[in-house]
């Protein structure tokens, strides 16, 4: 039998759970380039995430430990490096004990929900309260979730996470963009196949945008906007060349929207470099708690206040070809980043570097079709055929200066001028490898020891 002490301790508890401690709602893309959304000033119509910026902050320089879905997740909801937690491949798993969101935000006095895409392992680590069964957020489930934690009084956090806009891109409506005036990026090449792509690659951003209103308009219906730091991202970029599976910041650079009301002012930027991995202490310490000394992460809080403009020095990131269709099975990059330089290093340089992408004609996949008809017009175009070449053959270093050169295409690795400053990136990024376990190319030779299916049976 409790005592009245022990009651009294747990009505106090109940009463600072229910009346200072915010709710948490993290609306997650899949495949998504920033740059392509609307308030990054890109082409995709995307009313509900440019409303939400106009609401609250917008960051300019949030980045991803990797450019592949598992452990981008794994990363966002332990708070911790891929190689870090063994969760370094694509469909991989983390080490036993490891710790994630849940088991920080309940003892806290939360509930810990997820509806959408899953790509975690294993359950145990990750022991959320799972609301839906498909790979996109099912908002019936998740309206009953929020009203039961209304009704229950209890704070809550949900991660309401997309399969938008992944290939094959068959939702949304592609009539809304012109395949004839739509803008290319500069690695691309132009082919109607390449338009083509695109066009229903917008069509489905926008499609995912809706998912973000239907989010917002959930958080209305039942009042809750006051009291909800209300996240949304854009995952890491697109599947088409020279973005995911790649290091370059359109496989990395992501986009990240945060509105809060009374805490972060309307309509505000930060430049600062962030990373997913400060998400978990961030609410953390919005819910009361102290992070522990284990995340990686660091607390968004004083960027939200405004109380800091400055956040971290470098981020970093690693890209694991182990788990990726069609790609060689060790081809380890790794990569730092300032907010002026990105340095790259790629371990196999003598090896071809393919993966969906890069899959021979007659497929399937989209992407693969669009990179397919790069090289047909290869044959006759130095451009493509020096875009082609790029993709495939990578130097063991690159070197880019962000600032002046966005899309990393004047490699200054082996500039004299610029070589103070690849020592000292090199040297950071070797230290942060030996701080994860890092062993670089032995890493990448374990990574299939990593793959979800040599994951114990629960």
């Amino acid at each position: 039998m409790k005592s009245h002490f022990a009651l009294f301790a747990l009505f106090l508890t109940s009463l600072v759970a229910s009346n200072d401690k915010p709710n948490f709602v993290f609306v997650l893309a899949d495949d998504l380039s920033h740059f392509d959304v609307g308030c990054y000033g890109g082409q995709a119509i995307t009313p509900h995430m440019d409303g939400l910026a106009q609401e609250g902050m917008r960051f300019t320089n949030c980045f991803q430990a990797a450019p592949t879905c598992s452990p981008t997740r794994h990363n966002l909801y332990t708070g911790q490096a891929p190689v870090k937690t063994g969760a370094y491949p694509n469909h991989t798993f983390v080490y036993p004990g490891t710790q994630s969101i849940v088991h920080y935000l309940e003892p806290l006095g939360y509930r810990v929900a997820l509806s959408g895409k899953t790509h975690i392992k294993p359950i145990s680590a990750f022991p959320f309260e799972y609301l839906s069964k498909g790979s996109n957020p099912d908002f019936k489930a998740v309206e009953s979730f929020i009203e039961s934690c209304q009704k229950d009084d209890i704070p809550f956090c949900l991660f309401l996470t997309s399969n938008e806009p992944h290939a094959p891109w068959d939702k949304g409506d592609p009539s809304q963009y012109s395949a004839e005036d739509v803008e290319l990026p500069y690695t691309f090449v132009d082919t109607p196949e390449t338009r083509d792509a695109m066009v229903r690659y917008l069509a489905e951003i926008t499609y995912f945008d809706g998912q973000v209103g239907q989010a917002l308009d959930l958080v209305s219906k039942y009042s809750l906007a006051d009291d909800t730091l209300f996240i949304a991202t854009t995952e890491q970029g697109s599947s088409l060349p020279f973005a995911k599976w790649t290091l370059y910041d359109a496989g990395l650079h992501t986009g990240f929207i945060a509105r809060w009301p009374g805490k972060i002012e309307p309509g505000t930027v930060c430049n600062a470099l962030i990373e997913y991995a400060d998400v978990v202490p961030t609410f953390v310490e919005a819910a009361g708690g102290q992070p522990v000394p284990i995340l990686d992460g660091k607390s968004l809080l004083p960027l939200f206040t405004d109380k800091a403009v400055k956040h971290k020095k470098y981020v970093f990131s690693q890209m694991t070809t182990r788990g990726i269709i069609n790609a060689p099975e060790y081809y380890g990059i790794r990569s730092i980043r300032s907010l002026k330089y990105k340095y790259i290093w790629n371990f196999t340089p003598e090896m071809k570097f393919e993966n969906v992408v890069t899959i021979p004609e007659d497929t399937k996949w989209g992407e693969a079709q669009v990179f397919n008809s790069w090289k047909r017009k290869a044959e006759y175009d130095p451009d493509a055929a020096e875009k082609v070449r790029r993709y495939h053959f990578r130097p063991e270093e690159e070197l880019y200066f962000i600032e002046e050169d966005y899309h990393e295409w004047n490699n200054l690795a082996s500039n004299p001028e610029y070589a103070k400053i690849k020592k000292k990136l090199r040297s950071e990024l070797l230290a942060w490898m030996e701080s994860t376990g890092d062993k670089g190319q032995q890493t990448e030779l374990e990574a299939d020891l990593r793959h979800s299916r040599n994951a114990p049976k629960e």
